[in-house]
């Protein structure tokens, strides 16, 4: 009797483990399908224009083609164009973006990407051969999105503050108004330019209104991967605090 009981036991193990396998497949399924829709309408998503009223995006080279009429009806009413980055890239379609933009009817900006590997002089004039002394731009934007740990070499963390401070007087100096500090969490984790610099902050995170700077932030990059029919790839779409 000891051994049919056992027997019963399992046989009905192995009916039990089959279900399980597919009660667990099923609920991959459900959560793979709900990954794909949430992301699906992520790169939909911008915030409320009625809550957020100015609007616009951040435009490089590896966006492709941009339609900036498109961006205008979409309802930006500004871009931002990557001009320089580090001490010798460069956007090639600068000049050009700058000037469709505008005809757009959008206000428009330039960027630098800081490289915390070069020293601050050959950045500054990387943008300086890039962006015009123009009063009609909006104030220079330095974009802060890697740190001294992928330098072939080391750079210590007061070499990266102090090239960074000498680059933001070159080129507020050039453009005559106060630079946009522009960290990624982990620039800001590492050198807390938000605390060292008084000027106002451009912070990034999808979706979710970001707090990683010791005080408030003037713009936000609310969605890295905004599909719309402007550019062939995902804008980062960008937003002013009201």
């Amino acid at each position: 009797m000891a051994k049919r009981g056992r027997g019963r036991r399992r046989a009905g193990a192995k009916r039990l483990f089959p279900r399980v396998g597919k009660i667990v497949l099923l609920v991959l399924v459900l959560l793979l399908v709900a990954g794909a829709y949430a992301w699906h309408k992520g790169r939909s998503w911008r915030p409320d224009e009625a809550v957020w009223a100015d609007q616009g995006a951040l435009v490089g080279a590896a966006d492709g083609a941009v339609d900036f009429g498109t961006i205008a009806g979409l309802g930006a009413k500004f871009v931002y164009l990557e001009a320089s980055d580090g001490a010798g890239r460069k956007d090639i379609a600068f000049g050009q973006n700058l000037a469709r933009a505008r005809t757009a009817g959008l206000a428009v900006g330039a960027t630098h990407r800081f490289d915390p590997c070069a020293v601050a002089d050959g950045q500054s004039a990387n943008f300086v051969t890039m962006v015009p002394r123009d009063s009609d731009l909006l104030p220079p934007v330095i974009l802060l999105e890697t740190t001294a740990d992928q330098c072939p070499s080391r750079v210590s963390d007061a070499a990266v503050q102090s090239e960074l401070t000498t680059l933001v007087n070159q080129i507020e100096a050039h453009s005559g108004k106060p630079a946009i500090l522009a960290p990624v969490e982990e620039f800001e984790a590492a050198y807390a330019p938000s605390r060292r610099f008084d000027r106002q902050l451009w912070l990034t995170r999808s979706w979710v209104e970001p707090d990683y700077a010791s005080r408030p932030w003037l713009m936000w990059t609310a969605n890295r991967w905004y599909k719309t029919e402007a550019a062939q790839e995902p804008l980062r779409w960008v937003v002013v605090r009201p």
